[in-house]
């Protein structure tokens, strides 16, 4: 499964990345909102660090428009992702984008059907949002399992990106179910590595190794 960092923050971008473990970023307006930079400025840096899909976000409602700030967005780099709402004009932006060879990112999934019309779309990537969907009373998971469902069906190409991945069993369940991707904030990704019984054992193969006395350097 790829894991993408769901930040616009340069610092933990080129942390996570000298670490190998992150294959791409999402931003979105909120996040470059947070970094109070510059939302081309901020996207070419991380474009610059990661080699990976970098998905830019369109903030227009119509077609025309958001296709007039998806030409300037792509312009920024070429990992650039296109990041369309899922409505029936960033769908057409989605069709229309990917016939021309660029990557698209269709976002704020909540349902299977959803997905399907995506994938229909052409989209890159379908971004089904866990953490809120848990939020309002729904099984974010299940819907994970629905999508993957529907795309084993038909080969559909899409890859599945989880979304508002809160913590680290929305990771394994999403791993378990066959996600594509994940994209997680920094702090998310980095508590993966957590485990009680790890910090346990290296206080135990420390405490014996300072009693032998012994340096390896």
């Amino acid at each position: 499964m790829k894991f993408f960092a769901d930040t616009a923050d340069i610092a933990d971008i080129r942390e996570l990345a000298e670490t190998g473990l992150i294959d791409g970023v999402t931003t979105n307006p909120s996040l470059i909102h947070k970094s109070g930079r510059d939302f081309i400025e901020v996207t070419k840096e991380i474009c610059g660090i990661v080699d990976g899909p970098v998905s830019a976000e369109v903030v227009a409602l119509d077609q025309e428009t958001m296709m007039k700030e998806a030409e300037k967005l792509r312009k920024i780099a070429d990992n650039v992702c296109i990041k369309v709402p899922l409505t029936l004009d960033g769908l057409k932006t989605c069709r229309a984008l990917t016939d021309d060879g660029t990557m698209v990112n269709v976002t704020l999934c909540f349902s299977a059907n959803q997905a399907l019309l995506a994938a229909k779309a052409g989209a890159t990537f379908i971004s089904p949002f866990v953490g809120r969907h848990d939020d309002n009373g729904f099984d974010g998971m299940q819907l994970i399992e629905d999508i993957r469902l529907i795309y084993d069906n038909y080969a559909f190409e899409t890859e599945i990106l989880v979304a508002s991945v809160r913590h680290a069993t929305h990771v394994l369940q999403a791993a378990k179910i066959g996600a594509d991707v994940m994209t997680a904030p920094p702090k998310v990704i980095r508590g993966l590595v957590n485990h009680v019984l790890t910090d346990k054992g290296i206080e135990g193969f420390l405490k014996d190794w300072q009693s032998t006395g012994q340096s390896i350097l």
